[in-house]
């Protein structure tokens, strides 16, 4: 399983980006060869529209199944959900921290946006 991460930087050191579709990138982990890589999403931060589904197409076509993420728009919530995959929504101030929490059961899938678009 590939889990995609928003991220402020490239390592799972870094600092979790809140912004799903304008985060700076967004760190991959594959859970079954424990390796991590990063995918880059500056494109998006400073579109002016589409940055949730930009980014949306880009974790689903980097194979993640999974998104930890701060906030998420319906557009880029609908767009995953097409895509199947899940999002998880966190307040964890690292990448680390984010994918510790996911790996112990504390982030429930969510079900809906939790951001109206543009935010």
């Amino acid at each position: 399983m590939i889990i995609a991460i928003s991220a402020s930087g490239q390592s799972p050191e870094s600092g979790l980006d809140p912004r799903f579709g304008r985060a700076a990138g967004f760190v991959l982990f594959n859970s079954e060869t424990g390796q991590f890589s990063y995918k880059d999403n500056t494109q998006n931060l400073n579109a002016p529209q589409g940055a949730g589904i930009q980014a949306a197409m880009n974790v689903a076509d980097a194979g993640a199944s999974a998104v930890i993420t701060g906030h998420v728009g319906p557009k880029a919530f609908q767009a995953l959900q097409q895509g199947n995959v899940a999002v998880y929504l966190t307040d964890s101030p690292t990448v680390h921290d984010a994918l510790e929490a996911f790996r112990q059961g504390m982030l429930r899938p969510a079900d809906q946006a939790d951001k109206q678009g543009h935010w």
